[in-house]
């Protein structure tokens, strides 16, 4: 058994950062002043399976942007955390709120400003194009971008883990 089959099976929660994350990391802004953000719709269905998994999922950002409020709500992700410039408080206050060790915590992120959460969970993951320090200091890399599939191959890795993968599948096959 690997290490991060090891780790994923304790997991009970999974956080995510935002830009770089679920999405590409860039900005899109108008005219008016307005932030857009593309989300890959894979990436949203395998935090659906998660949470059909009896698995927590939150959302930790520095970013403070209303395209994220819809969609984490239209997820299912009822725990979202915005404008959080320094993550740890949020964190912490998230693991009391959810009465979680931090070994039952996964985090997944790609910035410096992500390490201090890192450093504390369970299973620390960084997408394929994270900063080389958050490589350094992750549990496990993805093999693919922020943004790309970079969530639904966390997703359906810790579902593998913990067994539950094949039967969502069957779930589909079978209609």
């Amino acid at each position: 058994m690997t290490d991060f089959e090891v780790r994923a099976r304790a997991i009970e929660l999974v956080i995510f950062d935002v830009d770089g994350v679920l999405t590409d990391g860039s900005l899109y802004l108008g005219d008016d002043g307005q932030e857009y953000k593309a989300f890959n719709s894979r990436d949203g269905h395998g935090m659906t399976m998660l949470r059909q998994a009896g698995i927590t999922l939150a959302v930790i950002t520095g970013r403070q942007s209303e395209v994220v409020r819809i969609r984490m709500e239209s997820l299912g992700v009822e725990h979202v955390y915005q404008g959080q410039r320094d993550k740890r408080p949020a964190y912490d206050a998230l693991r009391q709120a959810c009465g979680l060790e931090h070994a039952q915590i996964a985090y997944v992120g790609d910035d410096v400003v992500d390490l201090p959460v890192m450093r504390q969970v369970g299973l620390a993951i960084a997408v394929a194009d994270a900063h080389p320090l958050v490589k350094q200091y992750c549990h496990w890399q993805t093999r693919l971008s922020g943004g790309c599939g970079a969530a639904r191959e966390v997703c359906e890795g810790l579902l593998a883990a913990q067994g539950k993968l094949d039967a969502l599948f069957d779930g589909y096959a079978s209609h």
